[in-house]
């Protein structure tokens, strides 16, 4: 491509859409109950019948169904999925450069991380604003070439865990108790042994308590709760803590945590349905702005990656930075 044309397509696809202008969304994957439910609010209305225009302007209205390649869990979930879309208007197509078309945005829902490497070049070569749904990749080195080649194609990314946008959760992170000096957070940890152990489920958890803390954990520690389960701490600068906790099924269910300053306490980590994530995610395709910076999500996945290090390390403390550089320089192999 000339280099006149590269500069015209960047700046096109970098401006934000009119208000005016529908916005046709397109899903690649439907292995994960999060295409199905993201679609059930765009395309017929959120539960709350007053939150609708916190969603007006976007539709889906194509969908490519292949998520993983050999995951059983997930494979066995497209077909049934694929005819919820169906049911709701959403055309099927059979290739992602078949979906391109259709489309201005796009879900990467696929449940596999592994995956969405590939799934998404096509994506940022047709400039297509992308949200990637949990995992960003199936490995620390995928997630940080996602949001490498998303850069150099001048592609606006956004990744999130819904648990990010917790009531609870948000009003810490916007200061409600001022800074945490610690905080914990516990959520289901299912492991998925094609990734690393947190990649798959535990993120919801991670990703709560980082939101939590803020950006800036130097190093984790990974060890077991007293009743055997994942438990990993992380440290902040000014000695600040933050611990994750695999959920059990006593005084540790589901989703929750807590907060602690100076000025008191406060629960974190609830979920609150999937609406507030799909708020932001409705927002970031209108102003092709990311609500979360790229630095903290790949954060949260070096955090995760740090986790399993120390767990090789039978508990050793490993710092986030060491694990990025390991990731680094796979890449220039």
């Amino acid at each position: 491509m000339p280099r006149f044309l590269a500069i015209l397509l960047l700046f096109f696809t970098s401006l934000p859409l009119s208000a005016a202008d529908p916005i046709r969304a397109g899903i690649i994957g439907l292995d994960t109950s999060h295409a199905v439910a993201f679609t059930t609010t765009l395309n017929q209305g959120p539960k709350k019948p007053e939150d609708a225009p916190k969603f007006a302007g976007v539709k889906v209205i194509a969908a490519y169904p292949q998520g993983s390649k050999d995951i059983p869990s997930s494979i066995e979930r497209v077909p049934e999925y694929t005819e919820k879309l169906k049911a709701m208007g959403v055309t099927i197509v059979d290739s992602i450069e078949a979906l391109l078309p259709l489309v201005d945005v796009i879900f990467l829902e696929s449940n596999d991380g592994r995956v969405h490497l590939e799934q998404i070049r096509p994506v940022l070569k047709a400039g297509k604003p992308v949200f990637i749904d949990k995992p960003v990749g199936g490995s620390l080195a995928d997630v940080l070439t996602i949001y490498a080649e998303a850069k150099q194609a001048g592609v606006p990314i956004f990744s999130s865990s819904s648990l990010r946008y917790g009531k609870n959760t948000q009003l810490v992170r916007n200061g409600s108790i001022g800074l945490p000096k610690t905080a914990f957070t516990h959520s289901p940890a299912k492991i998925e042994p094609t990734h690393p152990d947190l990649f798959w489920y535990g993120i919801h958890g991670v990703e709560s308590l980082v939101t939590t803390m803020g950006p800036g954990c130097l190093s984790v520690k990974r060890g077991t709760t007293p009743d055997g389960l994942i438990q990993v701490t992380g440290t902040w600068p000014d000695h600040r803590t933050g611990t994750f906790m695999e959920s059990n099924t006593s005084d540790r269910k589901g989703y929750g945590g807590k907060a602690t300053s100076v000025n008191g306490e406060a629960p974190v980590g609830g979920f609150d349905t999937y609406d507030p994530l799909l708020v932001e995610i409705v927002k970031f395709f209108k102003t092709r702005k990311s609500p979360v910076s790229d630095e903290e999500t790949i954060e949260i996945y070096a955090f995760m990656e740090a986790a399993d290090e120390s767990k090789r390390q039978n508990g050793a403390e490993v710092t986030l930075q060491s694990v990025i550089e390991k990731a680094t320089v796979s890449l220039a192999k």
